[in-house]
């Protein structure tokens, strides 16, 4: 009988990479699901129109650099990053919102360093800091939790701009309650004063914390099938905790408690689906940790004393730059060999 010995490797990089994919976006759904439950049907109208921008704009540039796009458009790098993109955006955004960050993330941010594999800096990350430095009013867009608008508004108002009947886009949104409570500290109000305007939950912002939980389970979804390793979301949630209890102890009624910077803003989403990115982050074990806790505790710097409300995708693009410097000081000892 004849056997047969075939050479390494024995691992299909591209199976592997569309399981992965597959299980991001799967573990994304509870998550995907509240947010549409809280601010309405303008959440699933950015993740299509990103989604659907994302595999055209990968499409397209694996034509224009000659590679075979089938098999790349299949692995499904580019859906999850339409859809995480989306999900950092207000419901009520432009349509071409979601268009240009997502052609960003994928043409300038991925395909431009070479494709998947090579970026250097997390794609969703870099188009959505890209919307916010450029578009600051239309990604001001956030409606009041539980008070979404009906479809047929929502897509009259992200595809024509038309308004229903008497009231004016500052009558249909408001600021964030990160942004709000960040505004108010400013101007001397006081953590408690501000704890019967509504803006706080049981644990965090008020419907935020229900889109955050659902994010910590698909992320424990994920951990629980090895999808992604602990040490990065672990670090980045002890991070930004740790930070948010030292201050809080000193002042409480100056800074926001620790549940209320994890269970706010984009905390969960960014601990466990974006700082993650397998491409873009430390991949030695004391190296994620290390990763994930400059996240946290950058997060919680530009959310306290920064020019922006949420600070997590400046947080990950600034980690992403120091990355291969923490791998490199992070090495495991190779086994046999004598030192540090």
């Amino acid at each position: 009988m004849a056997f047969h010995n075939y050479s390494s490797p024995h691992l299909d990089l591209q199976d592997s990479v569309s399981l992965m994919m597959r299980h991001v976006l799967l573990a994304l759904v509870p998550g995907i699901a509240c947010a549409a439950w809280v601010f309405g049907w303008g959440i699933l109208i950015n993740c299509l129109i990103a989604a659907v921008t994302a595999v055209t704009a990968e499409a397209g540039m694996l034509v224009l650099r000659r590679r075979p796009a089938g098999e790349t458009l299949i692995d499904g790098s580019a859906l999850v990053t339409g859809v995480l993109l989306a999900l950092a955006l207000p419901p009520l955004a432009p349509w071409w919102i979601p268009v240009i960050g997502s052609g960003f993330a994928i043409v300038v941010a991925k395909q431009l360093y070479g494709g998947l594999g090579y970026n250097p800096f997390n794609p969703a990350m870099a188009g959505y800091v890209v919307l916010l430095i450029s578009f600051p009013l239309e990604l001001a867009r956030w409606t009041p939790p539980f008070e979404p608008m009906g479809l047929q508004d929502t897509l009259a108002l992200v595809f024509t701009g038309t308004l229903p009947a008497g009231l004016t886009i500052d009558g249909l949104t408001q600021a964030t309650p990160m942004d709000a409570v960040k505004t108010q500290l400013g101007l001397n109000v006081t953590i408690s004063e501000l704890s019967g305007h509504g803006l706080f939950g049981h644990l965090g912002a008020r419907g935020w914390e229900w889109i955050n939980a659902s994010y910590l389970l698909g992320g424990l979804w994920l951990l629980r099938f090895k999808v992604i390793q602990w040490q990065i979301p672990v670090g980045t949630l002890a991070g930004l905790f740790c930070m948010a209890l030292v201050f809080y102890m000193v002042n409480p009624d100056t800074f926001a408690s620790p549940t209320f910077q994890l269970f706010s803003g984009a905390s969960m989403l960014g601990a466990f689906f974006i700082a993650t990115d397998p491409v873009s982050a430390s991949t030695t074990p004391r190296g994620r940790l290390i990763f994930g806790a400059g996240i946290g505790m950058l997060t919680f710097l530009i959310r306290t004393w920064g020019g922006y409300p949420d600070g997590m995708a400046f947080a990950v693009l600034l980690m992403n730059m120091a990355a291969p410097t923490i791998d490199h000081y992070t090495q495991p000892r190779v086994f046999g060999h004598r030192g540090g």
